[in-house]
């Protein structure tokens, strides 16, 4: 299995003729979609999903206010449901779904939809720290975003106590003193094999 790491919240798995990309949003990079039919979308924001890079060509699995979003932009046809509890294939890729509910930012908001999930072990949360009941070997922890703490990250990874975890999520952390600082504290007190990947690069495993 190769993971290869896009700006901010965008990944990339690939196992032989199996592709599968999850949560492009304004920020990705072209490249990301190179060979994709199949993309899961964790929730509705921008910084997850571009629509103006969604054609017919690509399947999308998504919770159901993204479904509404792309009929905005007649592109209903290209989503597929999937509900928290959710187990199907994408990509060439067994899916589950997991969580459902957008972390919190203040007063309740954003209160939209969010979707974890877990492919073959590695999970990828979208905007929340739900900690899912499927065993996760590699974890793609959110790392910055207005909804995030440092304390909230740390709590999520070592409850999940995967082999390995990345960040994902960091696009607001702009210069290497957020990277490092984000770093340091995941990788002392995580309790795990924890690194970056830097964008455009990839790990195998």
């Amino acid at each position: 299995m190769r993971l290869i790491k896009f700006t901010h919240a965008c990944v990339r798995l690939e196992d032989g003729d199996r592709r599968l990309l999850i949560d492009p949003g304004v920020w990705t990079e072209p490249e990301a979609f190179d060979g994709v039919t199949d993309i899961l979308v964790t929730h509705e924001h921008e910084d997850h999903l571009d629509l103006a890079r969604i054609d017919g060509s690509l399947r999308l699995f998504a919770p159901d206010s993204v479904r509404e979003l792309a009929a905005e932009h007649g592109l209903a046809e290209t989503v597929t449901v999937v509900a928290a509890g959710d187990e199907f294939s994408a990509g060439g890729f067994p899916v589950t779904a997991v969580g459902g509910k957008h972390a919190e930012i203040y007063d309740g908001l954003p209160g939209c939809a969010n979707l974890g999930y877990v492919v073959e072990g590695i999970y990828h949360p979208g905007d929340s720290y739900f900690v899912p009941d499927q065993r996760v070997t590699t974890l793609l922890v959110p790392a910055a975003a207005p909804w995030g703490r440092h304390r909230e990250a740390i709590e999520m990874t070592r409850a999940i106590a995967p082999d390995r975890a990345f960040p994902i999520h960091d696009r607001a952390l702009s210069t290497d003193v957020g990277y490092g600082n984000f770093d340091a504290w995941l990788g002392s007190k995580g309790g795990t094999e924890y690194s970056r990947i830097p964008v455009g690069g990839s790990v195998t495993f």
